[in-house]
């Protein structure tokens, strides 16, 4: 088993709660335990046990650096913009499950509708491992933050849908591999 990275936080920092969604907040000189950092996004195991998610923003707070992991296509045609909303929902990752969304098979469809100008709404079918998830509405925002931060792209839409239910045999072969499951 590989050495867990115990790390006192430089400052205080907002957290989201795992599994429930719920905001707090970790105050400076508090350990946690580097749990995964995939996405721009790091979870951490606390003190108490429990799984809180810290964003790539307070990175230094951990003594880290923010990263951003997509390569996007620089065109301003639809095929690059659609492109590059695929690459930014690959950077966006279940906090419990080291598997981003588009590998876990959660996002169903990314389509684009021109506005004016090669600028584009962009409308996400997308779902959740289970119904209720409180991490749910923090994915569906990251989705959307990510795209909308996108050059081209006028206004986003992601709508979680439920039907049909996610099943593991969703997951891209990567993603079962990743998880052993393959």
């Amino acid at each position: 088993m590989a050495d867990k990275e115990i790390i006192t936080l430089t400052r205080d920092v907002e957290i989201i709660t795992i599994p429930d969604g719920l905001i707090g907040k970790l105050n400076q000189g508090d350990e946690v335990t580097l749990h995964q950092a995939l996405g721009d996004n790091f979870t951490v195991l606390t003190s108490y046990g429990h799984l809180v998610r810290i964003s790539g923003k307070d990175a230094d707070a951990l003594g880290k650096e923010e990263h951003h992991s997509a390569t996007l296509a620089s065109e301003d045609t639809a095929q690059a913009v659609e492109q590059n909303c695929w690459a930014v929902m690959k950077t966006v990752y279940d906090p419990e499950i080291p598997v981003n969304v588009v590998d876990l098979g959660l996002i169903y469809s990314c389509e684009l509708h021109p506005v004016a100008n090669n600028h584009y709404h962009v409308h996400v079918m997308m779902t959740l491992t289970a119904p209720g998830c409180g991490m749910g509405p923090v994915i569906q925002s990251d989705v959307v933050k990510g795209i909308q931060a996108l050059p081209n792209v006028a206004s986003v839409n992601a709508e979680i849908v439920l039907d049909p239910p996610w099943s593991r045999e969703m997951m891209s072969e990567v993603a079962q591999v990743q998880l052993g499951l393959f």
